[in-house]
């Protein structure tokens, strides 16, 4: 034991030796590990001050010492409406039904804005308007949309009580993924939607709406099963309805995905 400890102190006191070198060039201060500073003289090992940021001196044995202070992420701010776009929905519907931001305002035949109740608890977001869409001004009210209605009324959840919307609020030619200029140019449209909503939780449905929302490249498969965060407004993402009918398979998945926003509802909009 005593042959031990003594090894630890020699250790100490060679790192420190490393440290007074290191400071002497005027190279970037080193902490200690714990049990290196543990075996060393007090008095010595007091004379090391850590700073506010520091890397950790990887020494044989040591390597998994005190790890450096983990830098703050930070927080993104509350959403609050923009003032530049109307601030109630009426107002900013008449707004994106006359946008000619792209090019897509060529090709639809409506805008489709949203469906739901401003005082829905939870908020739909999915890709883009398909040719039913296009065609009603409705959102999901296809194929897609009937079993969306069928996936809400298995977590008890009727479309009434639900605000369903798109990242984009006009069809791409042949329901084709909306590129990037796309979704800039309509973003600003759907985060003030959610503003004026002030949900309790957010569902993203599919790898486009997810994306876009969380400014990410990630993929579904990486970020589904997991509680993310829009501007302090609880977001779960999970596959698009139309997925589901194209694989039957990722049901079972989505499914999971679902009784998850069904208890994150009933605690609150936190999961």
């Amino acid at each position: 034991m005593d042959e031990g400890r003594g090894e630890l102190a020699g250790i100490a006191r060679e790192a420190r030796v490393l440290l007074e070198r290191e400071r002497a060039r005027g190279r970037s201060r080193f902490v200690l590990g714990d049990a290196a500073i543990a075996a060393g003289d007090a008095a010595a090992s007091s004379d090391v001050p850590e700073p506010a940021t520091s890397e950790v001196l990887a020494l044989p044995g040591f390597e998994s010492a005190a790890a450096p202070r983990a830098t703050p992420i930070p927080v993104a701010q509350p959403l609050a409406p923009s003032a530049a776009l109307p601030q109630d929905l009426l107002a900013l519907a008449k707004v994106v039904s006359t946008c000619r931001k792209c090019s897509l305002c060529e090709t639809r035949t409506q805008t489709v804005f949203a469906d739901g109740p401003a005082t829905a608890r939870l908020l739909l977001v999915g890709e883009a308007p398909g040719r039913d869409e296009d065609a009603q001004g409705i959102p999901f009210v296809g194929r897609a949309g009937q079993l969306l209605n069928k996936m809400l009324a298995a977590i008890d959840l009727k479309r009434e009580e639900v605000y369903i919307c798109n990242v984009l609020k006009c069809r791409p030619p042949e329901n084709r993924t909306p590129v990037p200029e796309e979704v800039e140019r309509c973003l600003p449209y759907l985060e003030q939607q959610i503003a004026l909503i002030r949900p309790s939780l957010i569902c993203a449905l599919g790898l486009s709406a997810a994306q876009a929302l969380l400014r990410t490249k990630a993929s579904m498969t990486s970020m589904r099963g997991r509680l993310f965060e829009f501007r302090g407004v609880p977001l779960i993402p999970t596959y698009h309805p139309a997925a589901l009918l194209r694989n039957p398979g990722l049901k079972r998945e989505a499914w999971i995905d679902l009784q998850r926003v069904r208890d994150a509802l009933r605690a609150g909009g936190t999961a």
